[in-house]
């Protein structure tokens, strides 16, 4: 490294000594604008350049240390691998910070994480300086070094634990030191079979460490209290309980728990939750305690292994190591049931990238596969002949794949099946009571939300009394629960030619009924959505979903917005908002449109706003065209001094010199104590042929300031 860029860096480093000192300081005053946020979430991608570095300088001068004559040469190279490596650990640190003031970091484990990672940057500082001293050599040196190895092993680990859970390094060593498993006598409802599952699934993120939501889920009465956005649950009603309304949106939905990534909930956990809501279960109710007939009582037991139960012995020998690792990969995990067994648990996932060859490769294993989670697969009848072959699993979850009852009969092979779900799934009674006497060894069968009638499971419970067929919730009428609102599959809610509607809802056999003049659906006089409805204008959809035994949905509102022309050049004329810039003069013909909330993320990206002077922009078209109206969409947040516009004009003509006004708009002020709210003004006047159009917002003066004005997106008809 020559002279001035070792001189750059040097005096780089003081500065950033001086930054962080500044903002750990101020670090509760510090408030980061979206544009940066991407920034602070770049920390975990960039941490581990410094780690290395300053691993491998401490190794050198540990090596240098221990020799008795000094190489100016080795000395050189290992002070300027400290340097940069103290140079990352000094952004990456800003970078922590930053990510650290979002919501949902908190708690005693940030701390640790912050001054620990922080400690690093400032020891790795003053070990640079340091190490050109002739009092800086033999134990010295040693010591400080295993200073700053000891304090990167300790960040990692509270970093790990608040990103993954408590105790996320050591928590494969907990299988070798399980606690004895509760007999069913003993078993607490909350305790043993619902916290399990929010432990494994949820806590990762809702702990008093990671806060997210504000919720945490580590004890009953933070569970009772909810989080930021209400309540968890509403006790008896697990229909309209927030936590199952997360649990069952699409995964790519952004509020889909857990997240997309993460481990997500098996069918038998989530009905598990269902049926803990619906039976207003207490905490320190006992499994023991509910009706013998209770399906939470019956799905507890399932779960829980009675502790006389022997550990099953298995007769074959293990897998290649090495093949285990070739089948391994971000698709399909393969892991040891247990210490020093030969099983092995196989789970597959992403349903959008499954193929048939990843059962197929799996016939290299095929002798050691004791249990295959192919649940949400598109796993047809044909995939179940690969399936056979597996001479020894003993467990096999098939829910909500697209499989049939006809298909089971090429699982006849497996003698050792104990376990079966079907959930989901198409089978009906007909053709499951012919194929289910075909397995011996059967001990349970999962047919909630099948074609299984209530009538039809207890018959087939009458003809099979060595099986256990589990309905979980029975869609009878008799338990109502309350659907989730419809949803939209529209990739965009703009438009500029005629456009489907596409709603959905998640729930099999939901009847969908909208409305288009305002009015909310009703079951007997709105019609019903068949896929065929077509969006020429501007409209308000409004759906409701109806289905016997249910309560209805609550109304889903969505707008749809008609723009006709994007213009083939957009300038600004005042300079933007510093926080809300948004795609710069892009926003507002980008076909984005933003959500409700200044600090949410998606205002960096779809959303404009002016603080110190109008919104004001020139649209061109190279030919011209013929509008009769002028629409803005925007943010109402009465709260915050988030308003509409108190004025917009709207000019047109054929080149920004020869303009004249085509209408005024002045939209209405929110009341006192209205609730945030996303809106939109138009304004029509007679058909104009255009080529450049120029558009003035002016915000709302409140003496001498300017409230905020935040548009995402404008249309043109």
């Amino acid at each position: 490294m020559n002279k001035r860029v070792r001189f750059f860096a040097e005096q780089l480093l003081i500065v950033f000594n001086i930054f962080i000192v500044f903002l750990l300081l101020f670090e509760n005053k510090l408030e980061v604008p979206a544009w940066l946020q991407p920034i602070g979430r770049m920390h975990p991608l960039l941490l581990h350049f410094p780690i290395v570095l300053l691993l491998m300088a401490i190794a050198l001068q540990w090596y240098s240390a221990s020799r008795r004559q000094a190489n100016n040469f080795f000395h050189t190279f290992s002070q300027n691998i400290l340097l940069w490596g103290a140079l990352l650990s000094a952004v990456t640190v800003v970078m922590g910070l930053f990510l650290s003031r979002e919501e949902g970091y908190s708690g005693e484990t940030l701390q640790w994480h912050k001054w620990t990672g922080a400690g690093i940057f400032f020891l790795a500082s003053i070990l640079y300086w340091s190490a050109t001293k002739s009092w800086y050599k033999g134990m010295l040196a040693k010591a400080a070094g295993a200073v700053v190895v000891a304090g990167l092993i300790f960040t990692g680990h509270f970093g790990a634990n608040l990103t993954h859970g408590e105790d996320f390094i050591l928590q494969p060593l907990a299988v070798y030191y399980e606690a004895p498993p509760v007999p069913i006598e003993k078993a607490m409802v909350f305790d043993h079979v619902i916290r399990p599952i929010f432990e494994k699934k949820c806590m990762s993120c809702h702990n008093p460490d990671k806060l997210k939501g504000e919720l945490i889920l580590a004890d009953s009465a933070s569970i009772v209290k909810g989080g930021k956005t209400g309540k968890l649950f509403v006790s008896g009603n697990p229909g309209i309980s927030l936590l199952m309304e997360r649990v069952h949106l699409p995964l790519e939905e952004k509020k889909h728990m857990p997240p997309k990534g993460k481990t997500q909930l098996t069918e038998n956990e989530i009905a598990l939750l269902a049926l803990w809501i619906r039976d207003e279960t207490p905490f320190t109710q006992k499994v023991i305690d509910l009706p013998p007939g209770d399906s939470l009582r019956l799905m507890a037991a399932a779960v829980l292994k009675p502790a006389e139960t022997p550990e099953e012995k298995y007769d074959f020998a293990a897998a290649d190591e090495k093949t285990i690792e070739k089948l391994n990969n971000d698709y399909r995990s393969i892991t040891p049931l247990a210490k020093e067994s030969p099983a092995l648990e196989v789970n597959i996932y992403n349903r959008a990238g499954y193929t048939k060859k990843q059962l197929e490769e799996l016939t290299e294993i095929k002798s050691q596969i004791v249990s295959l989670n192919l649940n949400k697969m598109p796993v047809t009848d044909e995939e179940l002949k690969i399936v056979g072959q597996f001479e020894n699993l003993r467990k096999l979850d098939l829910n909500f794949t697209d499989i049939t009852a006809k298909g089971l009969k090429e699982l006849a092979p497996l003698k050792h099946l104990n376990r079966l779900t079907l959930s989901g799934t198409k089978v009906n009674y007909n053709e499951l009571k012919d194929q289910i006497p075909v397995f011996k060894s059967l001990k349970t069968v999962s047919i909630w939300n099948t074609g299984i009638s209530l009538a039809e499971a207890e018959q087939l419970q009458k003809t099979n009394k060595n099986i256990k067929f589990i309905e979980g919730f029975v869609d009878d009428g008799s338990n109502p629960l309350k659907l989730n609102p419809p949803q939209i599959n529209n990739r965009s809610v703009i438009f500029d030619q005629p456009m489907a509607l596409q709603l959905f809802h998640p729930v099999k056999g939901v009847e969908i009924r909208y409305t288009t003049d305002g009015s909310e659906p009703d079951s007997i006089t709105s019609p019903v959505f068949d896929n065929e409805t077509i969006i020429k204008e501007n409209a308000l959809i409004k759906a409701k979903g109806f289905k016997k035994g249910w309560y209805a949905s609550d109304v889903a509102s969505f707008d749809f917005f008609k723009n006709s022309f994007k213009p083939d050049s957009v300038r600004l004329l005042y300079p933007l908002n510093s926080v809300h810039q948004g795609e710069g003069a892009n926003t507002f013909f980008n076909t984005t449109l933003g959500a409700i909330g200044a600090n949410n993320p998606a205002w960096a990206n779809n959303f404009a706003g002016v603080r110190n002077n109008d919104m004001g922009l020139i649209t061109e078209f190279k030919q011209p065209v013929t509008l009769s109206s002028v629409g803005l969409h925007y943010m109402i947040e009465e709260a915050t001094g988030i308003l509409p516009p108190a004025l917009v004009e709207v000019w047109g003509g054929e080149n920004e010199n020869q303009m004249k006004l085509l209408v005024i708009m002045k939209p209405p002020l929110p009341a006192k104590g209205d609730k945030p709210s996303l809106t939109t003004v138009e304004g029509k006047f007679k058909p104009q042929t255009v080529s450049c159009l120029k558009i003035i917002a002016k915000p709302h003066v409140d003496g001498d300031r300017r409230r905020l004005l935040l548009v995402d997106e404008m249309f043109l008809n």
